[in-house]
């Protein structure tokens, strides 16, 4: 069994009369990718501040990487690394010497600190730029000095509030690209996102937060299925064709242009099995057969009451 790298129970937090996180449970495993959903205001930046011990909560119990955040802080701080929401680079220094700056501020052996900041420069592709102030970086090429900066002393648990926001498709890739390189190393990554792709692609588990509290856990698919909407979609290679389908699955939309008919399913193995064993039954064989799920806007709209777009 997969030991858990983060388990939150009954998390509460208020600010005066406001209630922002109300009795919050989740348990990441380690080494996985777990993902926390919310419109602005939802609570997420919130769980991050208490769950890496720059804020007390109130009531609930967490444990990171196996320590209590209350009792044991500074060992939870010893096992972390947090990336904000914007990067925390001096743009004075160079890109070295923010690396540099950290190795300084780190358990780092200081023996190890220039292979340690030439390491993660080769490794974010910093290289080149490594004695350029950072001032004239690309946004880009700042949230990965900022996430370089993060690594420093190799932590066990990583948080990353929002990492991509306001980066380019291409740099937003090249974030993926990373954080699934530090899974593959065994690290932990706990990512807070706007965009709903990027929780997609990358989370194992996504839990949906709103107004304090979790509406929603599970794995991306497991999200979508829960929402009505999922059909297969049979496209024939004759209207009679599709005129006997129409006839077996009565509660199914047909389109007669594209020869296609949309038919209701929760998308799971039995059901997508008797589906084609009814066609069978019939001599009918579809030309093209395809699975279609709401998507994670679509969860997003059904559990917060808006979309994501309009979230932000």
């Amino acid at each position: 069994m997969t030991p858990s790298a983060i388990t939150v129970s009954g998390l509460r937090k208020a600010f005066k009369d406001k209630s922002v996180l109300d009795g919050v449970d989740f348990d990441v495993p380690a080494g996985t990718i777990f993902s926390l959903l919310g419109p602005n205001g939802a609570g997420k930046t919130t769980t991050v501040n208490i769950l890496t011990t720059l804020m007390k909560a109130d009531g609930g119990t967490a444990r990171v990487a196996g320590h209590d955040i209350t009792a044991d802080a500074k060992a939870v701080r010893a096992a972390i690394g947090v990336t904000g929401q914007f990067a925390a680079v001096d743009e004075l220094l160079t890109g070295r010497e923010n690396l540099q700056l950290m190795v300084d501020l780190s358990r780092v052996p200081a023996k190890d600190g220039k292979r340690v900041v030439a390491d993660l420069l080769d490794r974010f592709d910093l290289t080149e730029a490594a004695g350029k102030h950072a001032s004239t970086y690309s946004g880009g090429m700042r949230r990965k000095l900022d996430l370089a900066m993060t690594l420093v002393g190799n932590p066990k648990i990583i948080f990353l509030d929002e990492p991509t926001t306001g980066l380019d498709p291409r740099s937003r890739r090249t974030m993926w690209t990373i954080i699934r390189e530090l899974v593959a190393d065994g690290a932990t990554i706990f990512l807070t996102t706007q965009y709903l792709d990027e929780a997609d692609q990358l989370a194992d588990r996504i839990a949906v937060l709103d107004q304090g509290r979790l509406v929603a856990q599970g794995t991306p698919d497991q999200l979508k299925r829960q929402l009505p909407g999922t059909h297969v979609r049979l496209r024939f290679t004759s209207g009679a064709e599709l005129d006997a389908a129409a006839r077996i699955f009565p509660d199914a939309t047909r389109d007669d242009e594209a020869l296609a008919l949309r038919v209701p399913s929760d998308g799971g193995t039995k059901s997508l099995r008797s589906l084609l064993d009814r066609l069978d039954e019939h001599s009918l064989s579809a030309e093209e057969f395809s699975v279609h799920t709401p998507d994670l806007d679509d969860v997003f709209l059904a559990l917060t009451g808006h979309t994501a777009e309009a979230a932000k």
